[in-house]
């Protein structure tokens, strides 16, 4: 049910009116429920706006690389989930990588991570389970 936000120009009151539907709202009168005046400003109390979604697929190199050198590892994290998606050739290392990145954590420590698994794979040594 739409809400719609009024500022009475009488008493400055503030207050919402709630509406079944715009047609309703449109042939309304409201009028202010503490001086009873139909002289009202309406109010944007709160707007949401959906960000667009960046195409990373459509970038040149100079470009990803400032996605890089922006340090936001979820943008970096989006940009390595366009660029490669799902594809089961990568790494199961590389989609592990993503998806902490996804989550927010930082770029330094998903690389040192990653490091520490490439060191481990070539001494041989199995690579250690991820702790809760």
């Amino acid at each position: 049910m739409p809400h719609y936000a009024f500022r009475c120009k009488q008493c400055r009151h503030e207050f919402s009116a709630f509406y079944k539907s715009v047609r309703d709202y449109a042939a309304a009168t409201p009028t202010c429920p503490r001086c009873g005046s139909a002289q009202l400003a309406r109010v944007i109390d709160r707007v949401a706006i959906q960000a667009p979604t960046r195409d990373f697929t459509r970038m040149n190199a100079n470009e990803m690389l400032s996605v890089f050198e922006s340090g936001d590892s979820r943008q970096v994290g989006q940009m390595f989930e366009q660029v490669s998606g799902t594809h089961p050739a990568l790494a199961a290392q590389y989609h592990e990588a993503t998806k902490q990145l996804l989550a927010g954590e930082s770029m330094d420590k998903v690389e040192k991570r990653l490091q520490d698994q490439q060191q481990d794979a070539a001494a041989g040594k199995k690579p250690k389970k991820k702790s809760p």
